[in-house]
Parts: structure tokens; sequence; C-alpha cells
């Protein structure tokens, strides 16, 4: 019998932008979620929000919150992010805003400057965040012990 704990599933969400190329916003796969990375796009216009750093890195934020929710799992779960900017200089100004979402328990993360990102953005963010798929016990015959 397959195990629905270990199944790969993907995720889209109507609050999130759609994916701009051949990959899924978000995939659920054997407890974990991967989140790909976001810009900081309007989900309803596809468009770079205006405002800079900080707005752009807000957006983002939480267009992988809604990804999160949509794939049944929230912040506070999310255990790895990775952060590319397009100018080092805005760490500062970027690490500002994601204070905001993540006030506590916070995740593992790597930041870097990268040469250019999609769209022109000032910054993309992706997270990995680790769920228990089988928090209600498992009813599948697997060995994963839920």
């Amino acid at each position: 019998m397959s195990c629905s704990c270990c199944e790969k599933t993907t995720f889209a969400s109507e609050n999130a932008p759609k994916a701009i190329g051949p990959y899924s916003p978000a995939v659920k796969a054997n407890g974990f979620v991967f989140i790909s990375g976001q810009l900081g796009l309007d989900p309803a216009t596809g468009n770079l929000v205006e405002g800079g750093v900080e707005a752009e890195t807000r957006r983002a934020l939480t267009n992988l919150k809604n990804l999160l929710e949509t794939a049944g799992a929230e912040l506070s779960q999310v255990t790895k992010t990775t952060v590319f900017l397009r100018d080092i200089a805005d760490f500062a100004r970027m690490n500002a805003i994601y204070a905001e979402f993540f006030t506590e328990n916070q995740p593992a993360r790597s930041a870097f400057q990268v040469a250019a990102l999609p769209k022109g953005a000032a910054v993309e963010i992706e997270a990995i965040a680790a769920v228990c798929v089988c928090k209600d016990g498992c009813d599948c015959e697997c060995s994963c012990e839920g």
C-alpha cells in the first residue's frame, strides 16, 4: 500500500503569484513543505510591488506564508530560509521586515547577494518547513510510526 504521508503533493495559492516557469510554488513530501523562491510580486497583477526592498520583502514573505497555509503549514514550522538579495547593502532593511514575520523560534537562514533576480526584484526568499504528516495517526500500512 502506498504511504499517503510520503507522497509528493504540489500546491499553489490564489493568494500568491502563479509560477513563472516550469516549477511548483510549493511541494509537500516526506514531512516537509518546500516553498519555491518568492519575489515581492502582487498575486493579482503579477508585478513587483512598489516601495523598494522593504515592500518587496513584506510581499515575498506574505506570499510564502500563504503558500505554507495552502499546504497545511505555518511560519512557525519553517526550519530553513534562504534569502537572495540584489544588493547585500539592503540586508538590514530586509532583516527588519523579516523579523516581523519570524518573531520567535526563528528558522536557520542563509543570505546571499546575487548578480540578478527574476523581474529585476530586490529580494527573493525560499523556505523549508517541517510538518507532521500523521498528526492523528497514520492510517496506511507504512513504517512512519505516525
